[in-house]
């Protein structure tokens, strides 16, 4: 388990990518994957996972059979994700970018996602490598499927709205510091 200490020393390492001090609270977790109908999905990706809050939730809920992709950039992170969740076979945990989501789909023989949950901090990731995930994120949903992310302003709005025209948002109070977590799904 990874301390206070060292997600915080991570993100002085790399603001840019881990985006928050503290990892997100429970509250937030359970909000980021209410939207998920998890009595139909068959896969699903998390991007940035960090330390496995949101997966946590996600795996109390989804059903056997459903898998769970962790594409993780950090290393540390990433260590930590497969120390703990490596050895489940419902659980594929890849060191690498969500930008290239498509090809680790094809390596784990997934053609469509059900639901992606995302925590990335598109706020602070550079312009044209939100666009590229964003992109890609809306290609490669099923119809049906749901893209939930969350963010701690509303500045990069019209950015998701260039790829999910509906968007239905909330603002999560219980996290440090609060939250507002955006429901999209692609038009299809």
């Amino acid at each position: 388990m990874m301390s206070a200490l060292q997600f915080v020393k991570e993100y002085v390492k790399q603001p840019r990518t881990v985006g928050a001090v503290m990892p997100s609270s429970k509250a937030l977790a359970r909000q980021m994957v209410e939207a998920i109908a998890f009595d139909r999905v068959e896969n699903i990706a998390e991007f940035g996972p960090g330390t496995g809050v949101f997966t946590e939730e996600i795996l109390r809920r989804k059903r056997d059979g459903t898998v769970l992709m962790l594409i993780e950039e950090n290393r540390e992170f990433c260590d930590l994700l497969h120390d703990r969740y490596g050895e489940r076979d419902d659980v594929v945990v890849i060191h690498g970018s969500a930008e290239d989501v498509r090809e680790h789909m094809q390596t784990c023989g997934i053609r469509q996602l059900d639901a992606v949950v995302s925590g990335l901090p598109f706020a602070s990731l550079p312009n044209d490598v939100s666009h590229a995930i964003l992109r890609v994120t809306n290609q490669i949903l099923a119809p049906g499927g749901v893209f939930v992310t969350f963010q701690y302003s509303m500045m990069k709005k019209a950015l998701f709205r260039q790829y999910f025209p509906c968007i239905e948002w909330q603002r999560v109070w219980w996290n440090v510091p609060p939250a507002y977590v955006l429901v999209a799904r692609p038009m299809k």
